[in-house]
């Protein structure tokens, strides 16, 4: 089961949920990811990309830091 944050959000998506978030194809987000433009993680034949990555990539980024 995925990590939680606190706002009830799962810490990781999907390449699918990915490629929604960022309005982009789905073949087009595994090419981003195959290239490494899009941070993953490999857990057996599952990608998954954290949530933190994609909100960087959008300029979503909280700036505070939890301590």
């Amino acid at each position: 089961m995925a990590k939680k944050e606190k706002s009830g959000a799962r810490a990781t998506m999907n390449v699918d949920e990915a490629a929604e978030v960022l309005g982009i194809g789905r073949n087009a987000a595994y090419e981003a990811v195959s290239r490494g433009e899009i941070p993953s993680i490999r857990l057996g034949n599952r990608i998954l990309i954290p949530r933190q990555a994609i909100d960087r990539m959008l300029g979503l980024e909280s700036t505070t830091q939890a301590a």
